[in-house]
């Protein structure tokens, strides 16, 4: 069975709750995670603060709209040339 998705700030809040003070185990059974999934998280996420990984979350879509722009480009640019080869 597949549990919640969190996003990056829900992940990063939650590693902050174990620097806060409170036990690994009870921030995972209060958020219904696993060790593993927590430690992965801390490997990941670790070293961020919440401010980070909204700018980060930002990031990530910006590049997804650059890279669309660029593929949209290139294949204008490809009918372009075919169009050009078959005219000549």
């Amino acid at each position: 069975m597949k549990g919640k998705r969190y996003s990056t700030e829900e992940k990063v809040r939650i590693l902050r709750d174990v620097d806060a003070g409170k036990s690994i185990v009870d921030v995972c059974r209060g958020k219904n995670i696993s060790d593993v999934t927590y430690h992965r998280w801390r490997k990941q996420f670790g070293h961020m603060n919440l401010n980070e990984a909204k700018r980060l979350k930002e990031l990530e879509r910006e590049n997804t709209e650059l890279k669309k722009m660029l593929a949209d480009a290139m294949l204008a640019k490809k009918v372009l040339e075919h169009a050009l080869e078959k005219k000549l």
